[in-house]
């Protein structure tokens, strides 16, 4: 196994599936206090005014001059792709096999944009874990997700519960 620069392990002369599930993580990893940080990702124009143009088609999500004049000032990423990005670093960061199911999102909040050269990062803490009783080979983690720039701003928070698989399930 080989980890490049980004972090990513890439896997040589092994059954890939065997390593994959020996290398991640199940819920038995996360029990109340654990806390994690992601890698970074940098947030470039273009990929906010292609992500507006898919899903959130906004002046100040599309055009970077005509932003300049609205209430954010200036292109800015929309809430719904820093939550994409904000997702792809918790499912890297949290690196369960089985994958991680979401139950329901509270609080989520956007108190700062996120700008053309952001780098962002995803802050991790598990509240709470307990096993699920109606689900038997899983457990429910409740989580506390922050996202935060490269100035150590939060861009973005929420908390949530989520359901994921048990080590051997």
């Amino acid at each position: 196994m080989k980890c490049s620069r980004n972090g990513v392990f890439h896997l040589a002369g092994r059954d890939h599936a065997s390593m994959i599930q020996a290398m991640s993580r199940a819920f038995e990893d996360f029990p109340g206090g654990t806390r994690l940080i992601s890698s970074t990702h940098r947030v470039t124009a273009d990929a906010i005014m292609e992500f507006a143009r898919a899903f959130d088609p906004q002046i100040f999500h599309l055009d970077p001059k005509s932003a300049e004049q609205t209430l954010l000032g200036g292109l800015a990423a929309s809430g719904w792709h820093t939550a994409a990005v904000s997702m792809r670093l918790f499912v890297d960061t949290m690196d369960v096999a089985g994958g991680i199911i979401g139950m329901g999102v509270d609080e989520l909040k956007w108190p700062n944009a996120v700008r053309p050269g952001d780098d962002v990062r995803v802050e991790i803490e598990i509240l709470e874990a307990r096993r699920s009783k109606s689900r038997p080979g899983y457990g429910i983690i409740r989580i506390r997700n922050v996202t935060k720039n490269q100035r150590d701003e939060m861009v973005q928070s929420f908390m949530a519960n989520a359901l994921l698989p048990t080590r051997g399930s």
